[in-house]
């Protein structure tokens, strides 16, 4: 089993029904279990954002499934609740992030791990220190909890 950890967003419809189906999708994956959910995080859109509020969490599972099979699972999970790709960072009824898949570094046309912009957005440092602050960053060897102290966090409100 490895240990990976999950960024789930939404900005469209029922954002917190999307996120909370996500999860139920993700912990009902094969060869899955599912160790912990952040709170849910109100907050700005990044990239464009002309558009309305996402709310944000984390998950952390153990699975076997190996890392383009998890992707492959996680973007049927999006299709599902209602995904559309229309626009990069655009709105969406729920999106699902890989941001670690243990400790290995990924690189290929469609899956980079760790998430390239993880270390750059408070929406996804914030629920990932709440659930694992000493997790070692493997490109910096920082543990969350540091690398989100460089970021301004005024913008992410739990609710």
């Amino acid at each position: 089993m490895t240990n990976v950890f999950l960024s789930l967003g939404s900005n469209m419809g029922d954002k917190k029904a999307y996120l909370e189906k996500a999860i139920t999708s993700l912990k009902n994956l094969p060869q899955t279990t599912l160790l912990g959910v952040s709170s849910f995080y109100q907050t700005v859109a990044w990239g464009k954002t002309d558009q309305d509020d996402f709310i944000n969490a984390v998950c952390q599972i153990d699975t076997c499934l190996e890392p383009h099979e998890l992707l492959k699972q996680c973007q049927a999970i999006e299709k599902r609740l209602g995904r559309e790709r229309h626009e990069h960072w655009g709105p969406r009824t729920v999106d699902i992030d890989l941001l670690l898949y243990g400790s290995e570094t990924i690189d290929t046309a469609d899956l980079t791990v760790p998430h390239p912009y993880m270390t750059q957005r408070a929406f996804v440092l914030v629920p990932l220190a709440e659930i694992a602050p000493d997790l070692i960053f493997p490109k910096t060897n920082q543990t969350v909890s540091s690398l989100l102290s460089d970021l301004v966090t005024d913008d992410v409100v739990k609710i």
